[in-house]
């Protein structure tokens, strides 16, 4: 009974920590964009695409590819048609999906359906989170269709292909999303308002309390300004001709979850394939990645067959670290290997969208170019409640906040799902990265900021949003905290190297990033000063500051709202309270713990050792207690 009861308990949380992802409908090709070595076959031709040589026609070809990847789904649809002047209602099933179109089926055995000859067909059904990529989610009642083929498998199964008379997300604007549209608008305009009067009250009343009225209007200030050049930002025009070399770096520690997917993205991509490497550095795993590393190489090396049509031998390596020896020397060991002129590094569970290399490159062709960060996505959005706030979190980081940076060629993180870098700048600056001091401590992570520091005291360093990758984000709130204590170590650590040379760069972007770093630092003593101080000393209640912290969360979400319509939105506001009741006093426990070496979030060698630590106290404990007990 008691093991019958364990087996419950253990599928249960098995099905809780799995993650929502959505799936794509496999390619009869295992690499569907790569071109073949003959260069007679490649992704633009497959698809009969040949206007992909001019800058508009690029763009055209990648919206038109994803407007036409189909992902895999559970649908209920119901089908309203007329045939022969009778109106039928029928319940399908919904197998596949596009933004241009849904596949139906019919059970083995059921009378088949007139749809090829139907007139006035209307299909009802609802996209549920996560079986399409973030903004799709919604009920579509009676969009517009026909039905362009019919098939029947061998076990009786009929198909039925639908295309729709507009796409998902013209539907999807002219039913819901224009609403929206013009509902985040509004409410933008009302808190810009709103956070205006209010700073401009602080100026009025400044005399009577500096130091905090200061505060309040540098804040205000910089997450304004940030949103206004975040408006500004464009990215750089695509040149299909521009296509230089490009070494893929895959730093790999315990993935075994994803790795595959993780090489097969990198591999995948609508790019030269004699301009473009993937290199693997695996990190001494204790677990089973370096088996499912060997393990999709010779799937890709036997998908590449006797022709060697995407020469997978020569393009695609793997090394694995004799001993645990930190990400920064992985990523060196890559980078020395490398053969080609630009690095691109990506995260061991971060996902590359097929054009992802073509458009992180476009910025190179600025010679003074250092670095470029992609835009990161969350995979697993819709798993549950915080990796729902950990979207709008990312979306906004990287689409205002990055975006502000790169509008002024400063961004101050290169972010380790997504970057490229020039290979002689990573070489010239790689003994001083990987023995990298900070205080006389040894610095093991923040491996982007501190790489990015390199960079950008002499170079350029940009945004790059159309180039895009999907990571895989903590779903328990154990993990989250864990991986934001690192981070915050990393940032204020790099953020205080970055403050030595940051006033040399443009005056508007300086002066950002010097309000951006003293803000989260006094935010503990302005947020304990107004919450716990004020209400106590004065009998005030903290009104005014409580509004302010509102139209900040709100600004969040509406700006998610706004640029990507999604349902999403709401947890912008979730956030920045999680933020304000549990991550904001993070900060002050980093100030002073900086020196630790752990990730926290998988099991390094610091890690062990650390955990080890706490084993050997715990039992030192329990034998204490021991003795005590058997003391006369």
């Amino acid at each position: 009974m008691g093991s019958e009861q364990e087996k419950k308990a253990k599928k249960k949380k098995e099905q809780e920590e799995q993650d929502v992802l959505f799936h794509l409908k496999p390619d009869r090709r295992l690499l569907s964009y790569a071109p073949d070595s003959t260069g007679t076959r490649t992704n633009r031709d497959r698809r009969g695409k040949n206007s992909a040589g001019t800058s508009e026609g690029y763009i055209k070809l990648q919206q038109d590819d994803k407007n036409g990847q189909r992902y895999l789904v559970d649908y209920k649809v119901t089908a309203v048609f007329q045939y022969e002047g009778k109106k039928y209602t029928e319940t399908l099933k919904g197998e596949d999906i596009s933004t241009t179109g849904i596949l139906l089926t019919q059970p083995a055995g059921s009378e088949a359906l007139p749809l090829l000859e139907a007139e006035n067909i209307k299909l009802t059904f609802e996209i549920t989170p996560g079986s399409m990529p973030e903004g799709y989610e919604m009920t579509v009642k009676k969009i517009p269709a026909q039905c362009v083929r019919e098939a029947e498998r061998p076990d009786g199964t009929k198909l039925y292909g639908m295309q729709f008379k507009s796409t998902l997300a013209e539907f999807s604007n002219t039913h819901r999303k224009n609403y929206m549209l013009a509902v985040a608008s509004f409410f933008l305009a009302v808190i810009v308002f709103v956070i205006v009067l209010m700073r401009a009250e602080s100026v009025i009343y400044f005399q009577f309390n500096r130091w905090l009225y200061l505060y309040s209007i540098i804040a205000a200030t910089f997450l304004l300004t940030r949103y206004l050049f975040g408006s500004f930002y464009r990215p750089t025009k695509i040149d299909p001709q521009y296509t230089p070399g490009v070494s893929i770096i895959v730093p790999c520690f315990n993935e075994e979850e994803w790795i595959q997917h993780t090489i097969l993205g990198c591999i995948n991509q609508d790019y030269p394939i004699d301009k473009l490497e993937v290199i693997v550095v695996d990190d001494c795993s204790n677990d089973h990645s370096v088996d499912k590393i060997k393990e999709i190489i010779e799937k890709l090396k036997e998908n590449d067959g006797d022709r060697k049509m995407y020469r997978i031998e020569d393009r695609l390596h793997y090394y694995v670290q004799p001993v645990n020896k930190g990400k920064r020397d992985a990523m060196y060991l890559g980078a020395h290997k490398a053969k080609h002129e630009l690095l691109v590094f990506v995260d061991s569970d971060s996902f590359l969208d097929p054009y992802a290399v073509r458009n992180i490159v476009q910025p190179f062709k600025d010679k003074k170019m250092g670095g470029v960060s992609g835009r990161t996505d969350v995979a697993n959005t819709y798993t549950n409640t915080l990796t729902k706030m950990q979207a709008v979190r990312y979306y906004i980081a990287f689409r205002i906040m990055k975006a502000a940076e790169g509008f002024f060629d400063a961004v101050t993180c290169l972010s380790g799902p997504l970057s490229c870098y020039r290979k002689d700048l990573v070489l010239k600056y790689a003994d001083d990265w990987i023995n990298q001091k900070f205080l006389g401590q040894k610095a093991t992570f923040g491996d982007d900021r501190s790489m990015t520091n390199f960079i950008l005291r002499h170079n350029r360093t940009t945004y790059q949003d159309t180039a895009v990758c999907m990571t895989i984000v903590p779903k328990s709130y154990k993990m989250f905290l864990r991986q934001q204590m690192r981070w915050k170590r990393s940032w204020l650590r790099e953020s205080i190297i970055a403050a030595c040379y940051m006033w040399k760069k443009e005056p508007f972007m300086s002066l950002s990033f010097y309000m951006g770093l003293l803000v989260p630092i006094a935010a503990p003593i302005i947020v304990l000063y107004n919450l716990i101080y004020i209400p106590i000393m004065h009998r005030v209640f903290p009104l005014a500051f409580l509004v302010g912290m509102l139209m900040m969360a709100l600004l969040m979400s509406m700006a998610q709202l706004f640029l990507r319509r999604s349902t999403t939105w709401i947890f912008g506001v979730w956030f920045c309270l999680y933020y304000e009741a549990v991550l904001l006093w993070q900060m002050p426990v980093a100030w002073f713990t900086f020196w630790k070496s752990t990730w926290g979030t998988r099991m390094t060698p610091a890690d062990l050792a650390e955990l080890e630590k706490k084993k050997k106290k715990e039992r030192e404990k329990e034998e204490k207690k021991k003795k005590k007990v058997n003391e006369p």
